[in-house]
């Protein structure tokens, strides 16, 4: 719900209705996404605003990219400022900037929550954000500790210490496997821990696609079978020219 002159920023392609009073127009925000450097590796740049120009109340429908929870967020509860997830973003009423915490030219290689969690979010009005599957809100208090599959963090405050924890094996990080990379957190603090994130969903689609015929991308095995084979087939080739030219 939108009263008169305010104004609703979403990504594009999340408005699902609206009243006829609201205008929607498209403008490039520098801050957001991380300006000119996102826009030329293939990120979106551009945002969608919605703006009640009339004297009596409008609204506007936002939905979901993909299966979730929509999250309704007051900065002001988190000292103005959120750690969220580059996908989690959704839209947000009033005074809500979204920039980049990741530099277009890093100068040390440390993994913190801002390389994990790439977007910050400032201000002093509501964000939106979808976590996927079920989403838990928890609350740390001083010195309490919990480990989180670093993927399934939506969220969290700033004031959050994180830590990231890499693999015990070798062979479990080469190989792939389920909670791969965690991430200890310890408070004070609030933390939005999704279920199901975005990435992992796309990869059940995609390995229960793959059960109907092998592809390359999925079957790796079949790739290398489809490579000797190719091999094996020069071989015989440029041996049976040589032979023949004996």
């Amino acid at each position: 719900m939108l009263k008169s002159q305010e104004k609703l920023t979403a990504k594009p392609g999340a408005m699902c209705y609206m009243s006829g009073n609201m205008q929607m127009d498209n403008n490039y925000l520098p801050e957001n996404d991380g300006g000119v450097w996102q826009w030329i590796f293939g990120k979106r740049v551009s945002s969608t605003i919605f703006f009640n120009s009339g004297s009596d109340d409008g609204y506007v429908g936002i939905a979901a990219p993909f299966p979730g929870r929509i999250l309704p967020v007051d900065l002001t509860n988190f000292s103005g400022e959120l750690l969220c997830q580059a996908d989690a973003f959704l839209c947000s009423v009033n005074d809500v900037s979204v920039s980049s915490t990741v530099e277009p030219r890093p100068r040390n290689i440390e993994i913190g929550a801002e390389m994990i969690l790439k977007q910050k979010l400032r201000g002093q009005g509501m964000a939106f954000l979808v976590g996927g599957g079920s989403v838990m809100q928890k609350i740390l208090a001083p010195r309490e500790v919990i480990t989180v599959d670093a993927a399934c963090i939506v969220a969290m405050s700033a004031t959050i210490n994180f830590q990231l924890k890499s693999p015990n094996q070798l062979r479990r990080a080469v190989f792939g496997g389920d909670n791969q990379l965690t991430a200890s957190l310890t408070g004070p603090g609030v933390v939005f821990i999704q279920s199901l994130p975005f990435h992992r969903l796309s990869q059940r689609i995609a390995s229960s696609r793959s059960v109907a015929g092998p592809s390359l991308r999925d079957n790796p095995k079949f790739f290398i079978q489809i490579v000797m084979f190719f091999f094996l087939a020069y071989v015989m080739i440029v041996s049976s020219i040589i032979l023949t030219d004996v």
